[in-house]
């Protein structure tokens, strides 16, 4: 095939496919004190929480470490460019200050995703609660999954 033949497209191929990889080994880590037996047998009976599990990657199916995929950041980057609209600074800085201006809405966007991840594992976690799927979790319990699952998002 030729695109092996560039050593730069195939590199970039080749660490696209290794992403890949990493994320679907992390998409079948669980995270602590969830009875993966019992999430199993609630997403193979219902069909909107498989839906849901299709569009986080699968990493939802084991409430595993990277349960959200890049939702977070999508919602974070969405937020950022209403946000554009709505600050002339913010404008501003993304179209007039070229590279610099874009790296600096990059980042702050990146910084967004951090709550925003946290946010939405609590709500994941609180909707799998209220859907029996999972036990009663010590408030220590729901801090490490939302950590972890934080942590797994940003990764």
């Amino acid at each position: 095939m030729q695109v092996f033949k560039v050593r730069e497209l195939r590199n970039k191929i080749l660490f696209i496919v290794g992403l890949l990889v990493v994320f679907r080994l992390a998409a079948n880590i669980p995270v602590p004190g969830v009875d993966v037996a019992q999430l199993k047998n609630f997403f193979d009976s219902n069909q909107l929480f498989g839906l849901l599990n299709m569009f986080s990657g699968g990493g939802l199916a084991n409430i595993s470490i990277v349960l959200l995929g890049v939702g977070p950041y999508i919602t974070a980057s969405i937020i950022m460019q209403l946000l554009t609209m709505i600050i002339p600074r913010l404008e501003q800085i993304y179209k007039e200050e070229g590279e610099a201006g874009r790296q600096k809405f990059n980042m702050w966007t990146r910084w967004i995703t951090v709550p925003l991840a946290a946010m939405q594992t609590f709500a994941m976690i609180s909707l799998l609660r209220s859907q029996q799927v999972l036990g009663e979790l010590s408030p220590f319990n729901m801090f490490v999954i939302i950590v972890v699952a934080t942590a797994g998002t940003i990764f």
